[in-house]
């Protein structure tokens, strides 16, 4: 298989990501002009019957110990708005760069502590297993599933697995941008230097499959995709990627984004393992391009084994006052990689309208296209699930495949993690 190695830097990445809506306005297709105008009975039908979970999803709260638990944020009214049934709540220790011993294990437990007090404010429980999920559905209530993207918070320390299972984690993104101070496997927009999987990344994976938590290998590469596969006595799965071969319509865009996607091999190594893998809304500019992204992985790995996992956020995105964390407006770390923590911008100033996009509690107007998930893309007119389950059925999907689609091959994944466990 071809090797891609990264040619755009972190800072391209999410520069190009913040001007996508700009971008990509100039590249319009016919679907662009796709819209909902109301919902269909037989779409509110589907997403009231199926158990819809976006499995990455990003909720921003503080790290610093002085700034939490943040501002209260509406995580309940998005959920309801949605039509989704449960999110993977997902955050990155490693916006700014890590430092000191002890410093990822002090964000990782501040921003735990201030998801607990948002929760609790939300009137929202997280999901342990299987059984909870369903009740959760059952009763209509939103629920979420508790991620953490990279491992950077264990610092070599095995033990610490057991304590983000205490404090409730059931899903964990084995890497994400930059390497842990003791490395678990490559990322796949780094060069690569450890050979794959580590050794540290073995046990940390053993470790996960013995308390009951899904193992995420989001960023990692080939080699560390196919090693950790042979390690791991339960499915795995890949949050948020696409297949290589789904590149969008912004030629800019699909260079940057590609060493972010995996190819069809990689796929199926992954669904031959009894995982999934979930497809993220980057590079399709409307719901049904979104649906048309998933309807290509379904035709490579099959039905039973593709989710939607969107890497976008439910609520408005959260800047320290100190300047820790996403800027507003930006997915992920702050424009150039930002891993020195150092005041950046998007290459040639700010957007055309001279704002810095973004919602409270920074405000600066409204966030840009495709950050929010219910925001996805341009003109959307209804809740997320509700959007992709009409395009869904527009690309020829039944209801029982939508069902797989939208939440229920992550149940099984999930349920083959966690259960015998509380």
């Amino acid at each position: 298989m071809k090797k891609f190695q990264p040619t755009w830097s972190r800072r391209e990445f999410i520069s190009a990501i913040a001007m996508a809506g700009a971008g990509s306005a100039v590249m319009l297709n016919p679907l662009t002009a796709w819209a909902l105008q109301e919902i269909d009975p037989k779409v509110a039908a589907i997403v009231a019957k199926t158990i819809g979970i976006d499995t990455h999803n990003h909720v921003d709260i503080p790290l610093l110990t002085a700034e939490v638990p943040g501002p209260k944020i509406d995580l309940a009214g998005e959920m309801k708005k949605s039509g989704l049934s449960a999110i993977c709540m997902t955050f990155a220790l490693d916006y700014q760069k890590l430092t000191e011993p002890g410093q990822a294990y002090e964000r990782f437990l501040n921003g735990l502590t201030a998801y607990d007090q948002q929760l609790k404010n939300n009137g929202i429980k997280r999901s342990l297993n299987l059984a909870d999920l369903t009740a959760a559905h059952k009763k209509h209530q939103p629920t979420v599933i508790q991620s953490v993207e990279g491992c950077h918070f264990l610092e070599g320390h095995l033990d610490r697995v057991g304590v983000a299972y205490s404090r409730g984690l059931r899903h964990l993104g084995l890497l994400h941008d930059s390497d842990a101070s003791v490395p678990l496997g490559d990322v796949y927009t780094n060069a690569p230097q450890w050979g794959g999987l580590t050794k540290f990344g073995a046990e940390v994976i053993n470790e996960c499959n013995r308390l009951g938590i899904l193992v995420d290998l989001a960023h990692a590469n080939m080699e560390t995709v196919t090693a950790a596969i042979k390690v791991a006595t339960k499915p795995v799965m890949i949050s948020h990627t696409g297949l290589d071969t789904r590149l969008g319509n912004n030629a800019f865009m699909a260079k940057m984004m590609r060493p972010r996607l995996i190819s069809k091999e990689q796929a199926k190594i992954v669904a031959d393992a009894g995982g999934m893998i979930g497809v993220w809304t980057h590079l399709a500019d409307t719901p049904l391009e979104y649906a048309q992204n998933i309807r290509a992985l379904v035709d490579v790995i099959g039905i039973d084994h593709v989710g939607i996992g969107t890497d976008t956020k439910l609520t408005p995105s959260y800047g320290s006052r100190d300047g820790f964390g996403p800027k507003p407006g930006q997915q992920g770390p702050p424009p150039g990689g930002n891993m020195d923590g150092k005041p950046d911008g998007p290459p040639g100033g700010p957007p055309p309208d001279g704002k810095v996009s973004g919602g409270p509690p920074q405000g600066g107007g409204r966030p840009r296209v495709g950050e929010r998930t219910n925001e996805a893309w341009q003109d959307q007119k209804v809740g997320f699930y509700y959007a992709v389950v009409d395009a869904l059925l527009k690309t020829g999907f039944t209801a029982d495949e939508i069902g797989k689609i939208g939440g229920g091959n992550f149940c099984r994944v999930f349920d083959a993690a966690t259960k015998g466990h509380s």
